[in-house]
């Protein structure tokens, strides 16, 4: 067997390969193990850019352990990386070093409203830009509820069976007495998209259906929304990404 002694290739795919381990350490909870591995099958559950890259990264980890562990000698290796081998997992490390800005994929701007806003006004809304998520807010700006286009549309259906609608004079709280309580979560604006989907899992371990993410500044609930993402969103994510 040829010998091929150790080249700048070599060592680029290794520290690149190094960079997209400690990424996945810092990215992927509650494995109870840090090889690369099995950070990868674990985290591709949640995370669509890992999903993206699995197939290629487990076979990079097949090869890395050629490069680092079948040595024929200290200046000699087995194994050696293409260079556009190379060239595409310092790709991929820029990718998970720098992972998608959630408000990238966030429906921006966001229609929110006040507890005293009519009705009416949010039915325009929802006529005009088909939204169906509205965050609610008190008179200090205080995140209240999510008011859901279902919301309104059971609202409704109870004021038919009992009298006739006048929506001229109905505010947004008046609709609080139907008792609908809906997740949601905030985080900042310089959150990845790797935060949003761990806040969908997390809520997903308890049970609990979360609706979506409101990202604002510095991820307060008294601060103006500046974008909100669902799970639909976070699915169409890892559509693309699977292609």
């Amino acid at each position: 067997m040829e010998k091929k002694t150790k080249s700048g290739r070599s060592d680029r795919f290794q520290i690149a390969f190094n960079r997209i381990h400690k990424s996945l350490k810092e990215q992927v909870k509650g494995t109870g193990s840090d090889a690369f591995v099995e950070l990868l099958y674990s985290g591709q559950k949640n995370h669509s850019l890992i999903r993206k890259h699995k197939h290629e990264l487990h076979q990079y980890a097949k090869l890395r352990n050629a490069i680092v562990h079948e040595k024929v000698d200290r200046n000699f290796y087995i194994a050696e990386p293409h260079q556009e081998v190379v060239e595409r997992i310092e790709q991929i490390a820029k990718e998970f070093e720098k992972p998608i800005p959630a408000i990238s994929i966030a429906t921006s701007p966001v229609f929110y409203y006040y507890e005293d806003t009519h009705l009416k006004d949010v039915l325009k809304v929802i006529n005009r830009l088909d939204y169906t998520r509205f965050p609610i807010y008190d008179k200090e700006n205080n995140y209240k509820t999510l008011l859901t286009s279902s919301e309104i549309i059971k609202w409704m259906a109870n004021q038919f069976s009992s009298r006739v609608i006048e929506l001229e004079n109905v505010r947004i709280k008046d609709l609080y007495t139907s008792g609908n309580k809906y997740f949601v979560d905030f985080v900042p604006e310089s959150a990845s998209i790797f935060e949003v989907e761990e806040r969908f899992e997390g809520y997903h371990k308890k049970d609990q259906k979360l609706q979506g993410v409101i990202i604002t500044k510095n991820g307060k609930a008294d601060e103006k929304p500046l974008g909100f993402i669902s799970l639909w969103d976070l699915l169409e994510v890892a559509e693309t990404g699977s292609n």
